[in-house]
């Protein structure tokens, strides 16, 4: 009986941790050269309808359609995906998005082979399009 509430304890702080593993979240470090840096494709009307399709075909299943995080693949992800609509989100530079979202970590994964760098500005700009 002893093993057992010991075996009990262990199992309620293991998931205790987890939990507030998954609810604490690492800062994401952008490196200054991309902290700087502008988004060098323009904000066209072409330009947002081509970020939207890559939106929807490389971040919505994550991300959602909105950008809330509640796209379809969002409950199996560790961590915070954001809400590209917060103020918090649209106040980080067009560089430290496009470092975010093109070369990732963890559960984002890296876009430098999927997508070429110009592809990934544009959507950039598409997010943008997503504030509140």
């Amino acid at each position: 009986m002893k093993t057992i509430k010991i075996l009990m304890i262990i199992g309620i702080v293991s998931f205790g941790l987890f939990s507030f593993n998954k609810l604490t979240q690492e800062a994401w470090k952008v490196p200054a050269k991309y902290e700087k840096m502008k988004n060098p494709t323009e904000a066209s009307k072409a330009n947002l309808s081509i970020g939207k399709s890559l939106y929807s075909k490389h971040c919505k299943s994550c991300h959602g359609g909105e950008g809330y995080g509640d796209g379809t693949k969002a409950d199996n992800l560790e961590g915070d995906l954001g809400d590209f609509s917060s103020k918090k989100f649209q106040s980080q530079s067009d560089g430290a998005l496009f470092y975010k979202s093109y070369i990732g970590r963890k559960d984002m994964p890296n876009f430098e082979k999927k997508m070429t760098e110009e592809d990934m500005w544009i959507t950039v700009s598409y997010m943008r399009t997503l504030a509140e």
